[in-house]
């Protein structure tokens, strides 16, 4: 399996539609063990203030994550296969809204 990138642009209209394609995204990537495993993500605003992300999976290719983005409603359009990292700090706490 490789590791990727997928950026996600203003999916979301609040953090409750978030919550809910984070656990169907987990149910999914449970289904497809073996070819897909989220490692991470980051939610981010966009500049018109809904919510988008940027997650890194390793998957057996880009295939892959296209049928997990399928299966939770959320397409994987934005896919980059990642050449590197250089890890300065851990991240922080996450930061929790509301």
């Amino acid at each position: 399996m490789e590791l990727y990138m997928i950026r996600r642009r203003g999916i979301w209209a609040s953090e409750a539609e978030l919550a809910q394609t984070n656990a169907t995204s987990a149910e999914a990537g449970e289904a497809m063990a073996g070819r897909l495993r989220w490692i991470r993500s980051y939610a981010v605003t966009e500049e018109d203030g809904r919510i988008g992300s940027v997650c890194f999976y390793e998957a057996e290719g880009p295939e892959a994550i296209r049928e997990h983005g399928d299966r939770i409603g959320a397409p994987a359009e934005d896919i980059r296969a990642v050449r590197g990292a250089a890890v300065k700090q851990p991240d922080p706490q996450p930061v929790v809204y509301g």
